[in-house]
């Protein structure tokens, strides 16, 4: 059974969807361009036209869609974005310079006629972002001054304050204040200001003063004041009638007056055929169908905005348009074009080119809203406009016509493409795509060979979904196979397949929301299930740097990196501290699955003196960990952790089955004796009762997930005594909470990746589905809707953190032990 919705009918009925989960899951957020982490277009939303498309990190990146029916047109998708006039504008907007202090000055600091001679000048934003080349502010407190000569105070629209904050925060206009918020927000939010804030704006200078305070790391402040402008379009909307979700496409189905108007979503990522899923090219395919046996004159009009190219909506965009064979195409870029100038977490691409493209149709680019309004109300577009302008202001749009549709379906398809030329700078080096490694490719020849694709891929991708959902309904059952899908096209779209300096195949993988670091190998490690199973040198390709890393010198530690930097630039590790047991433990393992899939051992071979000084490290300091962080570092420093102790175990006694499987028998049998007198210890230590601790110290109640331990099952490596995990489960099923099992004893919160891997050891199918049931429940009823999150609270299912991470692939752990270890083969 595919996840299936009819949502407008349920939200019509006034029922919930928890009600209804006896029909399948509804996503968190529903995918519907996925490539990689700045190419990745969602639906937060169950109707389609209820909010603007936004990228993975919730800012919009509008794509709107328009059907037009016997002349009468109806929106099928998105909503405008909210387009505003600049009357004080942020620095994204127009960069400025203002007055500041970090000693607390007089009364009155706030009001136009204060004295502010004596304090510095300096480059908007303040902050403790060295690459953003504002003023240093590294906590404390800081008082601005800005003044701002405005020509136009006159206001139709609402006036709202625009601020970053980071953090504690109080701003004035002209003396009289606007707000005062606590915390930080990370990202730009509007603010509502009082009557008097705005009467005390006025043509000629304004004094805008802020005063904001930092007690520790993390430190960022610029505000402007922004009108509100109306939507001038005056369009119907088509009714959604269902939306269905699959591994790799996203269909919705909407009524627009006599005809049904079916919209799908492709995104090829099949991992078997690596050329097409490094290729950022997705597929629009739009049927129609009219529903009173007559025949109905239809067009279709999908608007792509400006911002699917830009960081922020500020930005300047141009656009140009071409051919490529029998395809026509549009494309739109920064002018600016700041080529991997920008490395950060909440961060969407402003270099390269969006394309949108057509074997027919028309295509034409300019004002979105007067596009969308000739389309509605004429039928026809009018030229292409391609003077620069906002990217919140430009669009590129392509206009299908599907002729006289009948009960007879028509139709046609369209293509959306992403050419960023290089991905990722690895060590000072700019590296292309996978895609564009050979320097005579472009996307105009990408494009053409996606259009000869088409036909073969839709078949392909529709067979795919079918096989990846029985198999995983035959793994762990429906829900399970709900799980899966949802999360296989948002594991892969966290990476970006790159050409490494040698031509080599890397695999980078983007914490998103979580730091925004490049290739994690703690982020790698709870990945890598999913492509093991069907790609393994993609499995590989996220190894291979931080092997790199280690053997070119740049890297001196006896354990590994934790990553290689702050994505997209990849010139060494960026986070503040190691994670030496578990970074260790994870490459030890990683490779050793990899090893096994391969079916030999020349990926151990390659690297076997490093793999040798890593087991070494963790031979002497991995059992008993001192007090450090591990994977789940939000959870804070922990020593003595038993769950990362069994990571050190796995970890020997992985390198002791790749030695194996090199014929070296000798090493092989020194590790696995070590690792199972390693296991036996590790039991007298931990034992606990009814279930083991979750640090050596045995505080009394504290236990864990020991998700770590899964590898003794799915690489046969058989460490502990079976009894080990079984003990653990039976305790386990015994502390569920509603929306899950909590990750340890010390708060309710879960990692939904872990209780994957932690079901994976049950021995019956009733304890894994007990175990995979709530996190079901989570996915379907989270108020959080945000694309798949894998930190949640098992209480309320809200996010805690995270969103759109590549650890979901995870999730796949079950059908790696099955085809490992039980029925079936290798998927294709």
């Amino acid at each position: 059974m595919l996840l299936k919705k009819t949502t407008l009918l349920l939200l019509m009925s006034g029922m919930s969807w928890s009600q209804l989960q006896a029909q399948t899951l509804r996503p968190p957020a529903y995918p519907l361009v996925t490539h990689d982490p700045y190419f990745s277009v969602w639906a937060f939303q169950d109707v389609l036209t209820d909010a603007p498309t936004r990228h993975w990190t919730g800012e919009a990146q509008s794509l709107e869609g328009v059907v037009r029916v016997d002349g009468k047109a109806y929106q099928f998708m998105g909503k405008a974005s909210q387009q505003y006039r600049a009357i004080i504008p942020i620095v994204g907007e127009q960069p400025y310079r203002a007055r500041y202090t970090f000693t607390k000055p007089a009364a009155g600091w706030e009001k136009t006629d204060f004295a502010a001679t004596a304090w510095k000048e300096g480059a908007a934003p303040f902050t403790d972002n060295k690459g953003l080349n504002g003023t240093t502010w590294t906590e404390g407190d800081i008082w601005v001054r800005r003044t701002v000569r405005v020509a136009n105070p006159r206001a139709a629209g609402q006036v709202r304050l625009l601020m970053e904050h980071d953090d504690d925060v109080e701003v004035y206009l002209n003396g009289v204040m606007l707000t005062k918020q606590t915390g930080f927000n990370s990202k730009y939010d509007f603010f509502t200001i009082p009557a008097a804030g705005l009467q005390a704006l006025h043509a000629g200078d304004n004094v805008l003063a802020m005063h904001a305070n930092s007690p520790q790391g993390g430190e960022y402040l610029d505000a402007g004041l922004y009108e509100t402008l109306p939507d001038q379009t005056q369009i119907g909307t088509a009714r959604q009638t269902a939306v269905t979700v699959t591994a790799t496409q996203t269909t919705y189905t909407f009524a627009a007056g006599p005809v049904q108007l079916t919209v799908n979503f492709l995104s090829p990522l099949l991992l078997d055929e690596l050329e097409t899923v490094a290729r950022p090219v997705s597929y629009v395919t739009y049927t129609a169908t009219a529903t009173d046996g007559k025949s109905h004159a239809t067009q279709v009009l999908l608007t792509e905005a400006g911002t699917l190219a830009s960081n922020t909506p500020y930005q300047e965009v141009t656009t140009r348009a071409g051919s490529a064979g029998n395809m026509r195409w549009q494309s739109m870029g920064t002018t600016a074009q700041p080529l991997l100038k920008k490395a950060g977490d909440n961060i969407r691409i402003d270099w390269g080119y969006a394309y949108i493209a057509a074997p027919s149709g028309t295509l034409s680019a300019g004002n979105p809203q007067a596009l969308k309004t000739s389309f509605a109300q004429k039928g026809t577009l009018p030229a292409a406009q391609t003077q620069p302008g906002q990217a919140q202001r430009v669009a590129q749009v392509a206009m299908l016509d599907l002729g006289s549709v009948s009960a007879k379906p028509a139709e046609k398809h369209l293509l959306l493409g992403y050419d960023e030329q290089y991905a990722v700078q690895y060590f000072g080096q700019n590296l292309r795509p996978w895609w564009r490694r050979d320097a005579s490719m472009t996307m105009e020849k990408a494009l053409q060979a996606a259009e000869a694709d088409y036909t073969r891929l839709r078949k392909k991708a529709t067979d795919f979904d079918k096989k990846l959902y029985a198999d995983a309904q035959a793994a762990g059952g429906q829900k399970y196979a709900d799980l899966c899908q949802l999360a296989y096209r948002q594991a892969i779209a966290a990476h970006s397949i790159v050409a490494g300096p040698k031509g080599e195949l890397f695999f980078f993988s983007k914490e998103n929301f979580s730091n925004g670091s490049i290739g994690t190998v703690d982020v790698t490690y709870p990945s890598e299930p999913m492509f093991l199973l069907y790609n393994n040198e993609l499995a590989k390709g996220m190894l291979r740097f931080i092997f790199d890393y280690s053997e070119s010198g740049r890297w001196k530690k006896d354990f590994p990196a934790h990553d290689v930097g702050t994505y997209p630039l990849a010139n060494g590790q960026t986070y503040g501290e190691d994670m030496p047991v578990e970074e260790a433990g994870n490459m030890l393992i990683l490779t050793a699955a990899a090893v096994r899939m391969d079916g030999k051992a020349d990926f151990a071979r390659e690297h076997w003196p490093t793999l040798t000084k890593w087991v070494g490290f963790l031979k002497r300091d991995g059992f008993d960990p001192a007090n450090q962080l591990c994977t789940d570092d939000f959870a804070g420093h922990l020593a003595r952790n038993t769950n990362l102790s069994l990571k050190a175990i796995m970890g020997i006694a992985c390198y002791a089955q790749m030695a194996q499987q090199l014929g070296d028998q000798k090493t092989a049998t020194e590790h696995f004796t070590l690792a199972r007198q390693l296991a036996g210890k590790w039991q007298e230590m931990a034992k606990d009762g009814d279930h083991y601790a979750l640090t050596f110290d045995k505080t009394p109640g504290s236990w864990s997930q020991k998700y770590n331990l899964v590898w003794d099952r799915v690489l046969g490596l058989n460490i502990f005594p079976p009894e080990v995990a079984q003990q653990e489960l039976a305790f386990y099923l015994k502390h569920q909470q509603r929306y899950g099992l909590p990750l340890d004893s010390r708060r309710t919160y879960t990692k939904s990746d872990w209780i994957m891997w932690t079901a994976t050891m049950t021995k019956s199918e009733a304890d894994f589905q007990a175990l995979v049931a709530p996190v079901w429940q989570f996915a379907n009823e989270t108020p959080s809707r945000v694309p798949l999150n894998d930190w949640h609270e098992t209480t309320d299912a809200k996010q805690v953190g995270f969103q759109a991470r590549s650890v979901v692939g995870g999730y796949f752990m079950k059908m790696l032990d099955q085809q490992l270890n039980g029925k079936g083969a290798v998927p294709k």
